[in-house]
């Protein structure tokens, strides 16, 4: 398998957490070309799309040691064409750059492209949510976006609850979320100058969303595979922090799957899979779902320790059965096509 990394830059890898890396470390291991790229590294030539890319020399050991890997590896810096790789494996960090993408449109009939551009597109903010149409919110929290004070102050006013949660709307890794109380509310006009700026600019989009019970005990990440949970892990935030994210100072713990959260998972699964979002990680609350997390999904490197396991097996494993399968039906389909023109000749 030729498989091509677009990430962040090498140097910003920390080994002995990156889930990119177990990634890239699996495929090495199972002898597949492996090549890795930022998104400045794309360019066009002649038409066609290609990356400056780092290749990793084949060795003939490779360390089982993730830190050691890292520290060692050694690359070939070389102009390629993207269309000659089986898989492009999608893994920059966000904000989604949108340019990176319009380099890989052309290609995307020929390389097998995890997650899917149109994938990323549709569903990297936060109100991809809403299109999986769960109108009694069973698995969705309610939520309102808008930049308009007047609506956003009515939201609340109107709340059943006593707090809601509020975040800008291109927020990312926790980034501005607050828990807004309505006993507060006389506080909330300055929080929304500020989260959507002068009121003589466009000003900035922010979500406005039901308070779940229980998000003050953290959340949990559980990584999605083709539709499916293949791990999880419970998120826990510092003292007096909102935020569960393990940069923002929360810790993880060993965590199994509720009914409620395998009902979700299953609820959400097939739309991700027809959306071309094959790897992600979703964050839960109380089994309502709070984000979707399409572009460089972390937690490989926690679940594995929490759980003894290693899911970067199972990621490559999916991506070696696409490879195989498109590689049969193009097979298959030249030898249709030879029937086809044998038949033809033999009428001349």
């Amino acid at each position: 398998m030729r498989i091509c990394f677009i990430m962040y830059p090498w140097e910003r890898v920390e080994p002995k957490m990156d889930s990119t890396l177990r990634l890239i470390h699996e495929c090495v291991k199972r002898g597949h070309t492996v090549a890795i790229a930022t998104p400045s590294n794309l360019t066009i030539r002649d038409s066609v799309a290609q990356a400056y890319a780092d290749v990793f020399t084949k060795e003939t050991k490779v360390s089982s040691s993730f830190v050691s890997f890292y520290n060692n590896a050694k690359f070939k810096r070389c102009q390629l064409p993207l269309s000659g790789f089986d898989v492009i494996f999608m893994r920059d960090n966000p904000p989604l750059d949108n340019l990176a993408l319009n380099f890989l449109d052309s290609i995307h009939s020929d390389t097998f492209i995890m997650n899917s551009l149109n994938g990323l597109r549709i569903a990297n903010n936060k109100l991809y949510t809403a299109g999986f149409n769960d109108h009694e919110n069973r698995f969705i929290p309610v939520t309102h976006a808008s930049k308009n004070r007047e609506y956003l102050q009515r939201v609340l006013e109107e709340e059943a609850g006593e707090k809601m949660i509020l975040k800008p709307l291109n927020g990312f890794g926790g980034e501005g979320v607050i828990v807004v109380e309505k006993k507060a509310s006389s506080n909330f006009k300055s929080l929304l100058d500020f989260y959507i700026g002068d009121k003589n600019s466009k000003g900035n989009y922010v979500i406005l969303q039901e308070y779940v019970d229980g998000a003050e005990e953290g959340d949990v990440r559980i990584l999605m595979l083709n539709g499916e949970p293949i791990g999880a892990m419970k998120r826990v935030p510092a003292k007096d922090d909102i935020r569960s994210n393990v940069h923002a100072g929360g810790h993880v713990q060993k965590h199994s799957l509720s009914k409620q959260e395998k009902a979700l998972c299953k609820f959400i699964g097939p739309k991700l899979v027809e959306d071309g979002l094959y790897f992600v990680g979703i964050d839960v609350i109380n089994g309502k779902l709070i984000e979707v997390n399409v572009q460089s999904p972390g937690g490989i490197s926690r679940i594995n320790m929490l759980n003894k396991v290693k899911l970067q097996e199972k990621v490559i494993d999916f991506l070696e059965n696409i490879v195989v399968t498109r590689k049969n039906l193009i097979k298959h389909k030249k030898l249709l096509t030879k029937v086809i023109d044998d038949a033809n000749a033999n009428d001349q």
